[in-house]
């Protein structure tokens, strides 16, 4: 039986009630143990009364009987004496019958003289039968003698089961009483069997060695019997021994014994007399005997009574006790770990929680009042709660420690991100400038890399930022194009030749949304570059859906298991905090945080035949109409239009949409040049009035510088001086930065197409 998950009341409460059950048991048994003796002992009152008297009466009776029997048997004609002694024998039997079949006698007796008093009453069943018998003269002396000699064995059999008192001495003295009672009984049969050979004249065949054997017997019992009475008992007995009737009898059976025939001249009335006041005083002495040994029993057993009582009441105070201080202490231990584990749970489950949300939404947690102090007393269980408030206060200190260490964290993430951007921003502007005063190709390819690499440094850098929890600095004035913004996010992607733009249908973003929604397509394109064979290509499509514009991604990779594709689901379908620990799906971090600022839902989907879907769902409130194509309308292109442009430029597939009026690409967009002729020129590209350079390869071509990526190392000294020398500029550059931007610059003039040819610009 495992009691490990057990509840501490559980637990308890079979600590306490197995000893209890034992003692309460081993209280039920030795009770059980004390008070059978005493009621054995006050059950041999009524024993003696309702058996013993009735049975001493039947025994008399049938002794009688059975001398008149053998008496008529010796002689010729009925004897009118044997038909009373018959009645009076019925008498005894019938009220011997009434008190066996009583309940009272049956309760008290047990399972041995149970089965006595059946016999008894067996055989007092055969006594019709058997003077049926006598009466027809069926049966001789002997037989007679038998007959009635079985019923009276049959009554000392259940005089001897009445001797099992719980007292060894009580026990002795019945015995020996009932050891008399059985001398006497074989006097009466040698009593029977003279007195018919007397009436008879003479012997019967066998009779005289049975009279023998009988009077042998007799003082054998009587011998042994009074050997086990108290000294008082056997000081008595002697006293009767002594007397003159006594001494007499034992005269007259010396000489029986002695003589092989009925002595001539025998004195029958004298071993009358003798006989009778022999018998008459055995039975009293054995009828005191009974008496007094009821007499002893009684006090006896209420001496036991009061002892059971006594022990019983002092047995079942203790187990008393014992439950009470057992359900008091079991109570008080319960009711103290239960409130250690409330506090426990309440703290785990509620108020470090809450102190941790708290403090992320940056309120200020006074730890000594989160985790108060909590006494639990001075035992053992006093410790543990003493513990437990260390540990709280501990958990506690440790929860402000942490979100105190994660707001630096994120304070230095932006910090640097910040830094970063500025850096980035300023490096873009000088690529700008420098790409439109380059005329070499090569040197303007160069550069297209270079900022392509700016580019994407930028959008690492926003990464830094958002994971810091605040939000790009990247924003649009004007609503646009979705076609322009899923080109922009493909400028951000290092593989972004392996992107194909299929169907993109007509729709405006917001320009409060479009940087963001850009990094999120970014993220997702890089994603399905990464995860895909070099070889394969990643498909971009967007549409028009109810309740948003959809943009779907589509990758040739090997795609997600079920349970993958899941978790992925789940963490793109809300906020997660930042975990350092899973910094192996930063991308889904960043576009869960982007989609939930706005409101947009990402799901990846399996791809038929292979691959990720990755479907992203703009709402409706962030989507209009697409902005018209071309300049501005004050005939010069603004900030954003110039940015987009320049984001588009690595993306040059035209918008697939049908042709509209005013809206179709100039065929002077494209112009034609010579073999073998290079040239770098600023056209209109699909028509929007933005300029656009498209790289010309000449017959020359310029040897290409291999860089080749080696790091050397660097010592502690070098990377301090260089990371000094990085501060130092960074400082720098933030100073020049705020200055430039306190003072007034000047408007960059619209730059003017180049409408010569390309035998002109040749020349």
């Amino acid at each position: 039986m495992n009691t490990r998950d057990w509840p501490i009341r559980a637990k308890l409460t079979a600590l306490v009630v197995g000893p209890v059950t034992g003692l309460l048991a081993l209280w039920i048994f030795a009770t059980t143990l004390t008070f059978g003796p005493a009621l054995d002992l006050l059950a041999a009152r009524t024993l003696l009364y309702d058996l013993g008297r009735p049975g001493e009466s039947v025994v008399a009776e049938l002794q009688r009987e059975r001398r008149l029997s053998v008496v008529q048997l010796a002689g010729d004609t009925a004897l009118p004496a044997l038909a009373e002694q018959r009645t009076r024998t019925d008498q005894a039997v019938a009220e011997l019958r009434r008190r066996v079949d009583g309940e009272k006698l049956r309760d008290a007796a047990d399972d041995l003289l149970d089965t006595r008093l059946d016999q008894l009453v067996s055989a007092l069943d055969a006594l019709p039968a058997g003077r049926g018998f006598i009466d027809s003269r069926k049966v001789d002396r002997a037989g007679a003698v038998g007959l009635y000699s079985g019923m009276i064995g049959s009554a000392f059999q259940a005089f001897s089961g009445m001797a099992t008192l719980p007292d060894a001495e009580l026990n002795r003295e019945a015995l020996a009483l009932t050891g008399l009672g059985r001398s006497r009984e074989l006097l009466g049969q040698a009593d029977a069997l003279l007195a018919g050979a007397v009436t008879a004249g003479r012997y019967a065949e066998g009779e005289q060695e049975q009279l023998v054997r009988t009077i042998e017997n007799q003082r054998f019992l009587a011998e042994n019997a009074v050997a086990d009475l108290p000294p008082a008992e056997r000081a008595g007995y002697q006293r009767l021994t002594e007397g003159e009737g006594f001494v007499r009898l034992r005269a007259l059976q010396d000489t029986l014994v002695r003589a092989r025939d009925l002595p001539a001249g025998f004195d029958v009335r004298a071993w009358e007399t003798s006989y009778a006041s022999v018998s008459q005083g055995l039975r009293d002495f054995e009828l005191r005997g009974a008496d007094t040994l009821a007499e002893r029993s009684v006090p006896m057993a209420i001496r036991i009574l009061v002892r059971l009582a006594a022990a019983g009441v002092l047995g079942l105070l203790a187990i008393v006790v014992c439950v009470l201080v057992a359900l008091r202490v079991g109570r008080s231990l319960d009711r103290r770990l239960t409130g250690v584990r409330t506090a426990a749970l309440e703290m785990a489950e509620h108020r470090l929680p809450d102190v941790v949300a708290r403090l992320r939404r940056g309120e200020e947690v006074d730890v000594a009042r989160e985790a108060p102090e909590l006494d639990h007393g001075g035992d053992e269980i006093g410790q543990v709660g003493r513990a437990f408030n260390e540990v709280r206060r501990t958990a506690v200190q440790a929860a402000v420690d942490e979100v105190t260490l994660r707001r630096g964290l994120n304070e230095v993430f932006l910090n640097i991100a910040r830094r970063s951007q500025g850096l980035v921003h300023r490096q873009l502007a000088l690529l700008d400038r420098l790409e439109r005063r380059t005329e070499d190709p090569d040197e303007l390819a160069g550069l297209f890399q270079v900022d392509h690499l700016a580019t994407r440094l930028r959008r690492h850098a926003e990464d830094l930022v958002i994971l810091a929890g605040a939000a790009p600095g990247r924003g649009w004035r004007n609503p646009v194009a979705a076609v322009d913004v899923v080109r922009g996010a493909i400028s951000e992607v290092e593989s972004y030749d392996r992107v194909d733009v299929g169907e993109v249908q007509p729709a405006g973003v917001l320009g409060r949304a479009v940087g963001d929604v850009i990094h999120l397509l970014a993220e997702l394109i890089e994603n399905a570059t990464v995860f895909s064979p070099p070889g394969t290509r990643v498909d971009v499509t967007g549409r028009s859906v109810p309740g948003g514009y959809t943009i779907e991604i589509t990758d040739r990779g090997l795609g997600m298991s079920p349970t993958a594709l899941a978790e992925a689901n789940r963490k793109l379908s809300r906020a997660p905090e930042f975990d350092p620990a899973d910094s192996a799906r930063l991308g889904h971090f960043v576009v869960a945080r982007l989609a939930a600022r706005h409101g947009v839902r990402v799901e990846l989907r399996p791809a038929v035949p292979g691959g990720t879907t990755a479907v992203v769902l703009v709402p409706s409130d962030l989507i209009t109409d697409e902005p018209a194509l071309g300049p501005a309308a004050d005939g010069a292109a603004g900030p954003d239009d110039r940015w987009m442009a320049k984001v588009t430029r690595l993306a040059t597939v035209p918008r697939t949409r049908p042709a509209r009026p005013g809206r179709d690409r100039p065929e002077s967009a494209v112009l034609p040049l010579p073999a073998g002729r290079t040239s770098s020129v600023e056209t209109p590209a699909d028509g929007d009035g933005l300029p656009r350079r498209v790289r010309r390869r000449g017959p020359v071509a310029r040897p290409r510088p291999v860089a080749v990526d080696n790091p050397a190392y660097r010592t502690p000294e070098e990377a301090r001086r260089a990371m000094s020398a990085l501060q130092a500029g960074t400082a720098r550059g933030r100073r020049d930065g705020a200055r430039r931007a306190a003072e007034p610059s000047p408007p960059e003039p619209p730059a003017a197409p180049d409408h010569r040819t390309a035998t002109e610009r040749d020349a």
